[in-house]
């Protein structure tokens, strides 16, 4: 830092705020801390009584906190994504799409673990809209070290940090098990709510089948929605262990590979998830216990959004949503806006 002439101040950066008081009106920074003095600036700095001004002695070893978080919104900012101004070292990410924020998260912590900058991110895995915030970013000292923002770029050996996977219009086949529905005993209260759940996020539902408890009729079912183009299957009912709970034998009679039956997630720990092989796709089959028909907020909650943006799901993922895994089944429901289902 060095004192020069307010005049010969162009092109400098400030290294602290100018306050500009006009009683009964304003009393703020007219100039704040990283400002870049433009010629224009000069008459108003000096009408502040600014004869001189304390900058910073450029360094070609440094960056300007604003240079540097110019790179460290490249490494976040993946497609799909507007970006803020940048101003004091900050810079916003928002989405342009609906659909899928995906972080790299090792990526995520080994970059804020560097020091003298920070990335603060929503949440992996989450849902979002056009205009949702995604992360903030800002170096944190004036002026960083060129040596610190090369060695971020090689942290992130040419990956974007976030990504978001746009929502796929699916075709979406729904069967539901049970004789006392099959038999018309019982309306069936399944159906409606996977439409719905299924329409939120841009699929198209192509029929409900409803079968008994054979798991033969159930197995069939499925298939028959795959050979018609399925892009994912749904079938609820019949996900207990109870002895005539058969759906999850007529979903591995298909062939599917299983990544899990049960989840560490309460409302829905019976729930099932598997994979069809078919030219080449892998077309879920998902497996829902009754919870699904009543609870407001269930593991299918959070599962669905990631099968409708085709980005597959692993055992050891699904492993990891016991931590927030509980539904409070809060009075008013906040979710998403709330710990629900966070830990992957």
């Amino acid at each position: 830092m060095r004192e020069i002439r307010t005049e010969d101040a162009v092109g400098h950066v400030l290294c602290h705020d100018i306050t500009q008081i006009i009683p009964g009106v304003i009393k703020d920074a007219k100039f704040r801390k990283g400002h870049v003095v433009r010629s224009e600036d000069i008459p108003v700095l000096l009408s502040l009584g600014k004869e001189h001004l304390y900058v910073w002695e450029k360094d070609e070893s440094k960056y300007h906190e604003n240079e540097a978080a110019e790179i460290l919104c490249g490494l976040c900012r993946g497609d799909y994504m507007e970006r803020s101004g940048v101003k004091e070292g900050k810079i916003e990410l928002t989405s342009t799409v609906r659909g899928l924020l995906k972080i790299d998260t090792e990526l995520l912590d080994r970059i804020n673990g560097l020091g003298e900058m920070m990335i603060a991110s929503r949440h992996n895995n989450t849902p979002v809209e056009p205009g949702d915030k995604l992360c903030g970013t800002r170096i944190i000292p004036l002026v960083i070290e060129k040596e610190k923002m090369e060695e971020a770029v090689e942290v992130c050996g040419g990956k974007k940090i976030f990504t978001i996977l746009p929502y796929r219009d699916k075709k979406v086949g729904i069967v539901t098990t049970g004789s006392e529905v099959y038999h018309g005993r019982i309306k069936d209260a399944f159906g409606p709510v996977l439409k719905e759940k299924v329409k939120e996020f841009g699929g198209e539902v192509m029929g409900q089948t409803i079968t008994d408890d054979n798991p033969e009729h159930t197995r069939k079912a499925i298939e028959e929605f795959i050979t018609q183009g399925a892009d994912m299957v749904l079938v609820s009912g019949g996900m207990s262990v109870d002895p005539d709970d058969k759906t999850p034998l007529a979903i591995r009679s298909t062939g599917a590979r299983v990544v899990s039956y049960g989840a560490p997630v309460l409302p829905g720990a019976m729930f099932l998830l598997a994979y069809y092989e078919k030219d080449g796709r892998q077309i879920p089959v998902a497996g829902l216990p009754g919870c699904v028909m009543y609870a407001r907020r269930t593991v299918f909650d959070l599962v669905l959004p990631r099968l409708m943006a085709d980005d597959p799901v692993t055992k050891t993922e699904l492993d990891k949503l016991g931590r927030g895994g509980l539904c409070l089944s809060c009075e008013v429901c906040h979710y998403p806006n709330c710990g629900f289902g966070k830990g992957w």
